[in-house]
């Protein structure tokens, strides 16, 4: 298989997912989900999410549709539209699938998966992550995860801003 159709071939649908998903689980591997908006990929992602994946087996990541990035966080974002950043999420090795999410958090998502691990940056507290009842309940647990200082793609977007009207001066 190319290169170009692996990376196609993990961004599913939920029917697609859930085969994954029961498959994996038959061969007793563990799931690890996440969640995001990942509109400019930097290191701070790739940290976060490669640690997430050494949580378990299979990763999969739920990624903010175009409409829900702009209800979070506001009207100039995203920058890269939705099949962009799922395209670059799925041509990272350690990723197994990635699906888009309309909905204000992942809960329908986290319900129908019931991951073994969920996991979120450490901003949050653990009981207080949208699916931490799903997943404890059933048996899985949550993790959460301290962000890479310094990397944010609020400080890129303003990074950049602020470049911008520099080169106006």
């Amino acid at each position: 298989m190319s290169h170009y159709l692996k990376i196609k071939s993990k961004i599913v649908g939920i029917d697609e997912l859930m085969n994954l998903v029961n498959t994996w689980k038959s061969n007793q591997e563990k799931i690890v989900f996440t969640n995001g908006c990942f509109d400019i990929i930097h290191q701070g992602h790739i940290d976060y999410l490669s640690k997430a994946a050494d949580q378990g087996n299979r990763l999969i990541i739920g990624v903010n549709t175009d409409r829900s990035v702009s209800a979070i966080k506001g009207n100039n974002r995203p920058i890269q539209d939705e099949y962009s950043r799922l395209m670059i999420l799925a041509a990272m090795e350690f990723v197994d699938a990635v699906i888009l999410f309309d909905e204000d958090t992942p809960i329908n998502l986290i319900s129908k998966v019931i991951p073994n691990i969920l996991v979120k940056g450490s901003d949050y507290k653990a009981q207080d992550i949208v699916g931490y009842d799903v997943v404890v309940n059933n048996g899985g647990n949550v993790v959460t995860l301290d962000f890479l200082e310094g990397y944010s793609t609020s400080g890129i977007e303003e990074k950049i801003l602020k470049g911008s009207t520099n080169n106006k001066q």
